[in-house]
């Protein structure tokens, strides 16, 4: 049976008389919920708002729409094809919403809660795609639409977009390689075997990204970087110790090399930051060298980048100590010894 023109006359017409009262439903329920967010620590609720504000404009215009048709056509034969497509909207939207809040959620307290997957953006897709997925087949069975031969030929045609996409899958199923081995998070320092090295910015889906200490970004497979050979310069913990190698002349009183060196060590690691305070710096001697008697000095630092502004004020501070001390820091000489014959 055909729905007249007068029917959708009356409809428009409805519509228009109550948009306007659900647009206010709208903006008290907007306006309630920014107040109770006011109340509270937790970001949340902030995120729920925030995410829900784009969501509630499409709810009242599907609600004033179901209102007007209800009104109009609740005794036409079709009337319940349009409910079904006004319910099919509504509930994408709510699948949609969820997702969203998911995301927004892991994104903030992904890395407080230690998720079993570190967040990066492919943890962040396989939340998101996971709740698209369940929606999408909660929605298909309310639609009455059978999800057996779906998922049936989903898993005969997944072979064939296996065997086209296998560099692709290759790096996804590496990425996640990655993240459950937890061998690497974003914000560690790595070195390869093959050279580059730099902070984690973010594991994807297909490739991850670095960035070098000089700021600048190396883009990595993530099937050739889980084959890497790789130095992880933030576990098991951050601070790590560094060895700057001395050398003193065979003249020198060791004793008094020794407790400048300690002194000085002692000082940087209590006064230049990024340095770890309480370690007790060691001093090693452990070569006789061609001119010089060699040692190690090793001090420790908060985490890798912290290395080389420490190292920059231990040689300064330690070249000047050692000239107030008369220690001599050699260069790279060679005595030859000439043996005259009596002819």
């Amino acid at each position: 049976m055909s729905l007249s023109g007068t029917n959708w006359l009356e409809s428009v017409i409805v519509l228009l008389l109550i948009w306007p009262a659900t647009y206010l439903v709208r903006k008290i329920v907007i306006i309630l919920l920014e107040h109770w967010s006011k109340k509270t620590a937790t970001q949340i609720d902030d995120i729920l708002i925030e995410s829900l504000k784009p969501h509630l404009n499409i709810w009242v215009v599907l609600l004033g729409v179901y209102l007007a048709l209800y009104l109009s056509f609740a005794n036409q034969p079709n009337f319940s094809l349009l409910t079904k497509i006004i319910t099919t909207i509504f509930l994408v939207s709510v699948v949609w919403l969820t997702a969203r809040i998911a995301q927004r959620i892991t994104q903030t307290y992904g890395n407080r809660l230690a998720l079993s997957l570190p967040l990066t953006s492919l943890s962040e897709q396989i939340i998101r795609l996971t709740i698209l997925i369940i929606g999408g087949l909660m929605i298909l069975s309310h639609l009455g639409i059978a999800i057996t031969p779906i998922l049936t030929a989903l898993g005969v045609g997944s072979l064939a977009v296996a065997l086209a996409l296998q560099d692709t899958l290759s790096n996804l199923f590496a990425g996640f390689h990655i993240l459950a081995s937890h061998q690497i998070r974003p914000g560690d320092y790595i070195k390869l075997d093959s050279g580059p090295e730099g902070y984690i910015l973010d594991i994807g889906w297909r490739s991850t990204r670095i960035r070098e200490l000089p700021d600048n970004v190396i883009i990595i497979p993530n099937a050739r970087l889980a084959q890497s050979i790789l130095l992880n310069f933030y576990q098991p913990e951050k601070e790590m110790s560094i060895v700057i190698s001395v050398g003193v002349s065979y003249d020198s009183n060791l004793e008094l090399v020794e407790k400048i060196t300690r002194e000085t060590a002692i000082h940087i690691q209590k006064n230049i930051p990024g340095a770890v305070p309480d370690f007790e710096p060691l001093i090693r001697y452990h070569t006789f060298g061609d001119s010089s008697i060699n040692f190690s000095v090793v001090l420790r630092v908060k985490e890798y980048s912290n290395q080389y502004l420490v190292k920059h004020e231990f040689i300064k501070l330690l070249h000047q100590q050692y000239r107030q001390h008369n220690i001599i820091i050699p260069y790279p000489q060679r005595d030859v010894h000439i043996i005259q014959q009596k002819v």
